[in-house]
């Protein structure tokens, strides 16, 4: 597949120098005798960051002084006055694999859905912290409906493979779900916060920069919600079709409007050093890491649960 950013590809180019030689001398390599002894396996997980080496260490790729310069004009362009804090948000939906990769259906990842309607409350109470909030998405499947200028609609006005990237390296935090987007904020070291997340054994566990809520499992014929144990018990935490939940008759329920908001100003008064965690709090997110045993996703855990979800689900603990 071709690069998904035109942007990052280039960035990566400035920093990785991979010739097109090696290529052919990697294929020749590997039908010599003996080759396997000078391969590196491509680990399962090579995605995760079980020792949270990243926080300790600086950004691997940066813009030019030319770039920079071109990002603080965009951010003008969008009404940004200058030195304005903003967040970006985003929520996954079909369009954007639709339009990319229309040679097939992608039905089977609906289960990572999120409704863009469900982050606007958290969204306008950050604008009257004073922040501006910009959505983003390469391809989306509407428009924002709202009337507060301080909440820009990027991703259907004016977005461009090169603020794709620059938005996320600056921003005051990212707030989204299980989209890969997030990956450009924490190739910057920004700060994410995971609402909708799915994928329970995937959950983000090594920053203290990231904060996540995660979407609850229905199972419909004992009509309860599963508890985070028995779905880390069980192969539903790691399910990658949309078609397996609903073989078990489990609905995945997102997140609420009201838990959104919830998690999002704890990340904001985190950052800012107002946050209050109480002796419960803490009790709560020991729970909750206890029950990720796997060392090969969790290493070091230094995330957090959203308080506030995690007071409002305590029963799913047990």
């Amino acid at each position: 597949w071709p690069p998904a950013n035109q942007q990052l590809a280039r960035m990566w180019r400035r920093s990785i120098h991979v010739y097109q030689i090696a290529g052919f001398l990697d294929r020749i390599s590997r039908r010599l005798p003996g080759a396997d002894h000078h391969l590196v396996p491509m680990r399962r997980l090579q995605d995760r960051d079980i020792h949270g080496l990243l926080d300790g260490t600086a950004p691997h790729v940066s813009f030019t002084r030319r770039e920079e310069q071109q990002g603080e004009a965009a951010l003008r362009e969008l009404g940004l006055p200058a030195g304005a804090p903003f967040i970006c948000f985003h929520s996954r939906d079909t369009a954007y694999l639709e339009a990319t990769h229309s040679y097939r259906t992608w039905d089977y990842h609906d289960f990572r859905d999120s409704s863009i309607e469900n982050y606007l409350p958290a969204v306008e109470e950050l604008t009257r912290r004073g922040y501006y909030a910009i959505r983003m998405g390469a391809v989306v499947e509407e428009a924002l409906s709202v009337d507060n200028p301080m909440i820009i609609d990027y991703a259907t006005q004016a977005r461009t493979d090169f603020m794709d990237v620059f938005l996320p390296s600056r921003c005051h935090f990212f707030l989204c779900d299980s989209a890969g987007l997030f990956c450009i904020s924490i190739i910057f070291r920004r700060p994410v916060v995971h609402a909708n997340w799915i994928s329970l054994d995937w959950t983000r566990s090594s920053s203290p920069n990231e904060f996540s809520i995660v979407k609850k499992l229905w199972l419909r014929r004992e009509r309860r919600f599963m508890k985070f144990g028995e779905i880390l018990d069980s192969p539903v935490g790691t399910f990658k079709e949309t078609v397996r939940f609903q073989e078990l008759d489990i609905d995945v329920v997102e997140n609420t409007p009201q838990e959104i908001a919830a998690v999002t100003l704890e990340m904001d008064d985190w950052l800012s050093g107002t946050w209050k965690t109480t002796a419960e709090d803490e009790e709560l997110q020991s729970r909750f890491w206890s029950l990720f045993t796997s060392e090969e996703m969790h290493g070091v855990i230094r995330a957090r649960i959203g308080a506030e979800f995690l007071r409002q689900n305590r029963e799913l603990l047990g």
